[in-house]
This record gives structure tokens, C-alpha cells and sequence, in this order.
């Protein structure tokens, strides 16, 4: 086979060298710009299981790269003064150059061909390739020459950063946060040689242009650099090999995403490799990782399929489905460590105690866990633990046990919850005209009875037409009253937990089937007229809403406020306001759903004025020393919807009215939707709620285990957790959860507590291997 990789950098060299090595017969070529010794940047750096993967499938590199790297454990935070210090995170540090050097050497030895200072046009300056690898970098000609097959999509980052380099030897992998006149800088430092150490600087845009620095020339940068940093250099100097540049040597990250990375020209087969094809932010080091973790996976395709010119097709197909998952799943921890460091300044930096922001920083990718970090330094999160507990009011022994941080207690006005777990509000369907019955006094008294520190029932109906479906459960006259007063005296006089309720109207999304019948599609028979904001039927075959008028506004207020009142009247001991999920007051906030020609529609506050005049009701009639929370869709996931930042400002104002916690959903407000799923991907629209409006907040969505509340819960990301699905499938759920990791204190019913050493030993037994 004949093989060109254009492109000298990590992930064309180390494919050639892997091919070859794998198929000696191979024709294989590198060509590259740029003469063999020249570099830009200056280290790179990749995990211990990236140094794994290449030890399996070249021991002869591996060995080279590792007698040239520096490895190091610690990452140091230098803030506000103090300096923290963790360990056993596992880095690799190498200068680029010799990295690049190594790989050319044993491209050699093997018999690859290196053709340096040639400037490849196209792939048509190789007629007579089977296989062109493009590793020409994210400036790549080959992928823009065929931009209409690749598609990618590059999104410019608003943050400026400059990569430079020092001759001071760090001895961990540092973050340095300063802060000026006009705002923060942070630099990435870690060292690759003896001697010296990557020094990336970055700020924000409006802290570069504020500063002056759009101004300057590389030589004053830099000086402003050692200047600021000059507690850290300890009289070291900055340095760059980026001579070439004109003017700013500060730069813009470019995030790239490819529709497809393979194409077949009509003589060879064209596959975009490492930055070419995707990158991932500098905050996770993952750049040099993705383009090596490309070569070994494209190696291990040709490998499984053969070394045959008439199967290249099959194989780049296979390699580009494998990859795009890892990848994504990278590209998407960068994404939240990139935003991480772009909000830092305006989220973090001015309200986190040291201890806490340290926490936040380690976790940034929401990558690595609670848990993780006691694998890496149990000490260091031991301590951590401590210093979070005692300000939640615990008050440890010295040498006694402490609670993790979903364990510890929470109070809100005159609230105090024991834990920060929450069974969030999901519908049953279950209910005949609203009334609650035997299935929710069970369902809900076995969830309270399972180690929750607050039950939410599902959305309660204000008013008969206020509900989603007819099983749906309402407040709207006393004879429901009644019935729910059982569930709330079981609830307070048998367990721990505390109950809220949910109040909400289901506006066009209303008059719907049982979800088992059909979820969303309209009842065949006794469905009853719908309002909203605008008169926009939710699906095709949905009925349409009537706009409301000013008297139905004074109906539905009224209907909120008797509400209100029963609920106060049962002794509930917190009210959530539901303005999420397309429902009544949602579609006044969403523009999607919001298309009024009255003061009811425009700005932010047009949007949220009828929301706010049920929220300010309610709070009237409402206990003082109880709060109220209000659950928002904090991304409508839809074009021309709502985004985070919006909901930030819908936050502001309910926050303004009196609104104690914002309860922060996503989407369901229009059918159209594409969310955006993975790990724990609710959790940024609260972590970004609670820190910028300075609110208290519950984060929701895909947390199903201890480690995700732990998580969330110690990095700030959120004050309370929500935990929907899991509390279904098992209603003891915090009772296991921390048997599961250990947590002795965790209180079981006296009825069943003889049963918690059982389960302790059978969880113990499951971990351990058997014998033989």
C-alpha cells in the first residue's frame, strides 16, 4: 500500500511509524513544511493511559518518550495568596520538539520517509497514493479543498491566551489566578524538560482589550506577563518561539467538530487525522492524546480487516465510528473545562473560598468524580471534606468521621433539611379528578422513609383545566385537601424528610392521555379547553390554546393563590412555582412559545411579567419563614429559544421578587428540541445560576449515584440534588447509596434496621472476587 500522511506532527508521524511497523511492505511517507528540528509551542502533555496505550503498540517509542519526559503527580493552585497542593493525578510532560524528534527517529529506523521544508498544495500532489492521511493541522488545506464533503463546523472561544514558555523548572502542574484592576489572567504551567516549563496566560477578551493588549507587540506582552506573574517566576523570564508571528502572539482557541473525516477522491482515500479532524481545549491537555489515540485506532482497524488496498473503505468507515464517540466524549469534558476557565473571573474567582475553588477547578470536566479524587489523594479530600462539613454547620470530632458533602445539612429560610438529596416531582398519573389516594400515600411515605431529605410529589393541578392528563393530581378544592393532609402528617410524623409541593398549570400541554396511552397525544374523549400565551398547539394534532386574556389571568392568579393557601393550610414546608417544561408560565418566557402583541411579550421582563405576578401572589399568602423555589427550563435546546443566559436574567428577576432556590430544568418546551445529553448535563445551567445570580439553586438530570451529588454538591455546582429515576427503581435509594460508599451514620427506620448489616455484608461480598 501506498501511504502519504501530510503533516509532521504527532498524529501523522506516529501512524506511519505504527503502519510500518505493522506491515513492513507498506510504501509510507511523511511531508512536512517545516525543517526537522523546528517546532512551535513549546511542551505538550498526555495522561499515564495514553503512555500506556503506546507502550502496547510500540515499546520501542514508549521507552524513548518516557526516558525523555518529566512525570509528575501534584497540581498546585496558587490563589488569593495561598497555595494548595493535591497529588496523584498522573502527567506526562515532553517538549514538543522532542517528542516530534523521537518520532521522526523511529519512522527512520523503520523505514518510513521523512520529506521535510515541501509545502503540500493538495492531495493531488500524490496521484499515486492508496491512503492520504490528513494531519495537516487545524488550518488544514486538504480538509478546507473538500470542506462540502468534511462539513466541519469551527466555533471561535471568546477567551485570548498566549503560549509561552520559561526557563524555571515547576515541580507540579500549577495554575496561577491573578487578579488586576480589570478583571483576572490564569496561567497552565507545567514542565516537559529539566529546565523548563510550558506558561500559557489567558483572560478574557474584555480584561485583554481593557489592559491594552490588543496594542501591544510580542515584546511588551510578555513583559506585562512576567510582571503580573512575577510571584511565581521568582525573577525567572518569560520566553516565546513564536518569532515568526506579526504583531499579537495572543490567539483564540478554535473549537472544530467534521460531519465526516473520509473521503475517496476517485484514486485515493482521504482521512483527516488529530487536529485536522477535531480539537480539544488546552485545559484538559487532550490534543496531543486525540491524535495519538487516532493513529493507534486507525493501526488497529487495518489490522482487523487486513493490510489490503481493497477494503481502505471499509476500514476508515469503522475507525471514524469508533473514534467520533471517544472523541466527542473528550471534546465535551474540554468544552466544560474551556468554559470553566472562560467564566472563571465573573462565576468563581471573586466569591470561592481558596479550599472550594481549588475543588471546582479539579473537577471542571465534571470528568473526574468525588470518588476519583480519593483514589488520586484520599488526604487531600479528606481535609477537603472537613472544611466543607464545618461550614455546613457539622461540627466533626477530630479524628471522628465526617460526612460527605450530600450528607450534610441544608437550611433555607426557616427550612433545614438533614441532606441534599431531593426525590424530585415526577407525574404518576395516578390520580381520579386530582384527588390523591392509597399508590401516593405509599409511594411518596416509602421515598420519605428511604433516606430523602425532601419529597416532592409530582406537579399539583391549580385548577381542573390546569392538568396535563386526567390522572394528574390537584389542590383546587378541600375534599383533595383532606386526602393530601394524610400524606403530609405520615410524611412529618413517621420519617425525617421534609414535603413540598410543585404548583403548576399545564397551559397547551394540557388535556393529554395517560403517558402509557401516549404521552403528549390528546385524550379521545372529556378533554377540556386549553390557554397559553399564544394560540400555538404544542403538536400538529394537539388542540389549539386560546390566548389569554386579563380575566383569565385573574382566574388563573386566583386559582394559584387558593392553591396557595390549602398548601400553607396542610403544613407543606416548601412551594416550588413549575415556569418549566412549555407549561402555562413557561410559554410566557419562551419566545418560541410567546408571540403577544401586549406588554406580555418583549424584553426579558415583558416575558416574565404575568410569571411574576403568580409568583409575587403566592409569596403573599405564603408563611414567611418558609420558602419558595421556582423551577425553570434553563435551555429551551431549540433555535431562537431560550439559552442559559436567559434564563440567568429570568433568575435575576425571580430572584428579585422574593424567590428563595431556582429548581433548574432544560427543555420540553417545545416539541422541535435537540438536547444536548451526557454526563451530568443539567448540572452547567445550575453551577452557572447559583454562582453568577447568587442564589441557591437544585441541579437535575442524569444524577443516579453518590459520587454525581458528592460532585456537584462540594464544587458549588448546586445546594440541593434532585434524583428522579433512580428513586423509582429503588425507594430507599439514599439508604444504599450510602451503605454504598460507607457512610455509617445514615440513619435507617428502626423497622427495618436490622436488615442494613445484611445489605452492608452483601454489598461487600459482590465487591469481592471470587476465589478459584
Amino acid at each position: 500500500m501506498r501511504i502519504v500522511c501530510i503533516g509532521g506532527g504527532p498524529a501523522g508521524l506516529y501512524f506511519a511509524l505504527l503502519m510500518k511497523r505493522q506491515h513492513p511492505q507498506h510504501e509510507i511517507t511523511v511531508v512536512e513544511r517545516n525543517r526537522p528540528f523546528d517546532t512551535f509551542g513549546w511542551g505538550v502533555v498526555f495522561s499515564d493511559a495514553t503512555m500506556q496505550s503506546m507502550r502496547q503498540w510500540d515499546p520501542q517509542t514508549a521507552e524513548a518518550i518516557e526516558v525523555a519526559f518529566n512525570h509528575w503527580d501534584d497540581i498546585e493552585l496558587v490563589f488569593k495568596g495561598r497555595k494548595i497542593r493535591t497529588s496523584g493525578h498522573g502527567f506526562v510532560g515532553i517538549g514538543r520538539k522532542k517528542m516530534l524528534n523521537i518520532l521522526q527517529e523511529r519512522c527512520l529506523e523503520l523505514g518510513v520517509e521523512l520529506v521535510f521544508e515541501t509545502d503540500v498544495q493538495g492531495d493531488q500532489d500524490f496521484p499515486d497514493a492508496d491512503l492520504i492521511i490528513s494531519a495537516d493541522g487545524v488550518n488544514s488545506r486538504i480538509r478546507h479543498k473538500y470542506a462540502d464533503i468534511f462539513k466541519p463546523d469551527m466555533l471561535m472561544r471568546p477567551n485570548r491566551y498566549i503560549w509561552l514558555g520559561t526557563d524555571k523548572p515547576f515541580d507540579a502542574f500549577t495554575f496561577d489566578f491573578q487578579k488586576t484592576e480589570h478583571g483576572w489572567f490564569q496561567a497552565h504551567i507545567y514542565r516537559f524538560d529539566e529546565k523548563t516549563s510550558t506558561f500559557i496566560v489567558e483572560t478574557t477578551d474584555d480584561v485583554f482589550r481593557a489592559h491594552g493588549i490588543d496594542r501591544m507587540d510580542q515584546d511588551q506582552s510578555i513583559a506585562f506577563c512576567e510582571k503580573l506573574f512575577a510571584g511565581t517566576l521568582d525573577g525567572h523570564r518569560l520566553m516565546t518561539n513564536a518569532r515568526h508571528m506579526r504583531g499579537s502572539a495572543w490567539l483564540n482557541f478554535g473549537r472544530l467538530i467534521c460531519e465526516k473525516w473520509s473521503h475517496f477522491n476517485g484514486r485515493s482515500h482521504v482521512v483527516l487525522m488529530g487536529d485536522s479532524a477535531h480539537t480539544a481545549h488546552f485545559a484538559i491537555g487532550s490534543g496531543t492524546k486525540l491524535a495519538i489515540d487516532d493513529a493507534i485506532e486507525l493501526t488497529r482497524q487495518f489490522d482487523l480487516f487486513g493490510h489490503d488496498t481493497a477494503r481502505i473503505g471499509e476500514v476508515l468507515a469503522a475507525y471514524e465510528e469508533i473514534r467520533r464517540v471517544d472523541v466527542a466524549r473528550i471534546q465535551n469534558a474540554a468544552r466544560n473545562a474551556m468554559e470553566w476557565f472562560e467564566v472563571v473571573g465573573t462565576r468563581y474567582a471573586d466569591t470561592m473560598e481558596p479550599e472550594q475553588f481549588m475543588y471546582s477547578m479539579l473537577t471542571r470536566s465534571q470528568r473526574i468524580s468525588h470518588e476519583n479524587l480519593r483514589l488520586r489523594d484520599k488526604d487531600w479530600l479528606e481535609g477537603y471534606e472537613r472544611w466543607f462539613a464545618e461550614r455546613a454547620g457539622v461540627n466533626p470530632a477530630p479524628n471522628g468521621a465526617v460526612p460527605p458533602p450530600m450528607f450534610t445539612p441544608f437550611s433555607i429560610r426557616g427550612l433545614k433539611l438533614h441532606n441534599r438529596i431531593v426525590m424530585s416531582p415526577m407525574a404518576m398519573y395516578s390520580a381520579t379528578d386530582g384527588m390523591p389516594n392509597d399508590f401516593h400515600l405509599v409511594h411518596l411515605g416509602s421515598r420519605a422513609m428511604g433516606g430523602a431529605a425532601l419529597i416532592f410529589p409530582e406537579m399539583t393541578c391549580v385548577s381542573p383545566d390546569a392538568r396535563i392528563t386526567p390522572g394528574c393530581l390537584g389542590l383546587w378544592n378541600d375534599e383533595q385537601k383532606a386526602e393530601w393532609k394524610r400524606i403530609v402528617d405520615f410524611v412529618h410524623t413517621t420519617t425525617p424528610a421534609k414535603i413540598g409541593i410543585q404548583l403548576g398549570h399545564a397551559g397547551r400541554k394540557g388535556s393529554t392521555r395517560l403517558a402509557w396511552d401516549g404521552i403528549d397525544q390528546p385524550v379521545d374523549e372529556g378533554g377540556w379547553p386549553l390557554i397559553s400565551a399564544s394560540p400555538l398547539p404544542y403538536l400538529k394534532n394537539s388542540a389549539t390554546p386560546r390566548e389569554m386574556t386579563r380575566e383569565d389571568m385573574d382566574r388563573v392568579i386566583g386559582d394559584f393563590v387558593s392553591a396557595t393557601e390549602r398548601a400553607r393550610d396542610l403544613g407543606f414546608d416548601i412551594l416550588e412555582l413549575h415556569a418549566a417544561h412549555g407549561y402555562l408560565l413557561s410559554s410566557f418566557l419562551s419566545p418560541l412559545t410567546n408571540l403577544r402583541d401586549d406588554e406580555y411579550n418583549g424584553d426579558h421582563a415583558a416575558r416574565a411579567r404575568f410569571p411574576l405576578e403568580v409568583f409575587h401572589a403566592i409569596r403573599a399568602v405564603w408563611p414567611k419563614d418558609k420558602p419558595i423555589s421556582v423551577r425553570l427550563s434553563t435551555n429551551d435546546w431549540a433555535e431562537g429559544g431560550n439559552t442559559p443566559e436567559d434564563a440567568a436574567i429570568f433568575a435575576e428577576l425571580f430572584k428579585d421578587a422574593g424567590a428563595d432556590m431556582i429548581d433548574c430544568s432544560s427543555g420540553q418546551v417545545v416539541k422541535e428540541e435537540k438536547p444536548v445529553y451526557g454526563r451530568l448535563f443539567q448540572t452547567p445551567f445550575s453551577d452557572k445560576i447559583r454562582n453568577e445570580v447568587q442564589i441557591p439553586t437544585i441541579a437535575v438530570g442524569a444524577i443516579s449515584e453518590a459520587d454525581h451529588a458528592n460532585s456537584i454538591i462540594a464544587a458549588g455546582r448546586a445546594d440541593l440534588c434532585a434524583v428522579a429515576r433512580p428513586h423509582l427503581a429503588d425507594p430507599s435509594f439514599v439508604m444504599h447509596e450510602a451503605a454504598r460508599i460507607g457512610y455509617d451514620a445514615q440513619v435507617w427506620p428502626k423497622q427495618y434496621a436490622s436488615a442494613r448489616g445484611q445489605y452492608v455484608n452483601n454489598l461487600a461480598r459482590a465487591a469481592t472476587p471470587p476465589k478459584g
